[in-house]
């Protein structure tokens, strides 16, 4: 087998157990988006592109034919994102934006691959001030983002790649676990 998916296989069997908790996110997602809740989702690089990837299958579909739902990637409105680091510094940029958008009951992912992104924590710091449940997805725990979260889901791996392949396998997994509680 190439090193790399080697890599990758070896990550997945470590994580296999965390998939009951992706899924259980799934269903308490598929009620709070059923009840007119938002996901709030956010990361830097790679993990910016993965939030992005995850709005656009709840906004857009997974697999099913269903009502769109409230899905937003922070990073995405580039002339909010860009005024916000301007006025008030980029470690605000998604804690301003979850400060706007998020109510009581709504849903903030973090994803980071170190756990530890100044504007990521900002935002899981806003979310919890404003009664927002907030969840992460990272790499190697105990880090900062995990201490800061309702729930974790932590990914045992050094290398930054595997961490993003594993997380985007586990938002896949979610989207699956909402659909099926729909």
């Amino acid at each position: 087998m190439d090193v790399h998916l080697e890599k990758l296989w070896n990550t997945l069997e470590k994580v296999d157990e965390q998939a009951a908790v992706v899924r259980a996110w799934g269903a308490w997602l598929a009620g709070s988006l059923g009840c007119g809740g938002r996901l709030l989702v956010c990361g830097n690089g790679g993990s910016a592109a993965e939030a992005q990837h995850l709005s656009a299958e709840l906004v857009g579909r997974f697999r099913d034919d269903r009502r769109p739902y409230a899905a937003i990637a922070l990073h995405a409105d580039t002339s909010s994102m860009t005024a916000i680091a301007n006025d008030f510094g980029a470690e605000e940029v998604y804690a301003r934006q979850v400060r706007a958008h998020g109510r009581p009951g709504d849903v903030l992912l973090c994803l980071s691959t170190s756990g530890s992104s100044p504007n990521v924590l900002a935002a899981a710091r806003a979310a919890r001030e404003g009664e927002v449940l907030a969840w992460a997805m990272t790499g190697p725990g105990p880090n900062p983002l995990t201490e800061l979260c309702d729930g974790a889901v932590v990914v045992p791996s050094e290398e930054t790649a595997t961490v993003q392949e594993v997380h985007l396998a586990m938002i896949h997994l979610l989207c699956e676990a909402l659909e099926e509680a729909l």
